[in-house]
């Protein structure tokens, strides 16, 4: 996805095709396609369109800015770099909701970790005693 100049410019989204236009995006600056929130390495710095790499940038998470806007946290699948990018107003709503929940549908402990901490907690203990 590229940076669009006009109102009537479009461009083919490399992992599923939509053919994305700036209309709706709310944004003059569209660089993710709205539909599967995926975006092409095309910067070195926001906006100077200088990666030769032009990899596809997979969606991988969201992060909420210090003003309460929401942004895109993308993974280059050819070399790993990570850019974030402002959702648009047309953004996939699902999409989004899906990449903010992850972490939350996988927990890096046993949920049974939890419910232990839990039952601690509410008997006065201390999290970390008798976890084991």
């Amino acid at each position: 996805m590229n940076r669009l100049k006009k109102a009537d410019d479009c461009f083919v989204c490399k992992v599923c095709g939509s053919t994305v236009a700036l209309e709706g995006a709310g944004t003059r600056h569209r660089n993710h396609c709205p539909n599967c929130l995926s975006s092409v390495h095309l910067d070195e710095e926001p906006g100077d369109r200088k990666s030769i790499c032009q990899g596809v940038m997979d969606p991988v998470g969201v992060w909420v800015r210090a003003d309460g806007e929401w942004a895109i946290l993308h993974r280059c699948r050819s070399c790993g770099v990570f850019h974030s990018n402002r959702i648009a107003a047309d953004d996939n709503p699902v999409k989004l909701m899906s990449l903010a929940v992850k972490p939350l549908a996988s927990p890096p402990f046993p949920l049974e970790f939890l419910e232990k901490m839990i039952a601690l907690m509410g008997q006065g203990g201390t999290v970390g005693k008798g976890m084991e």
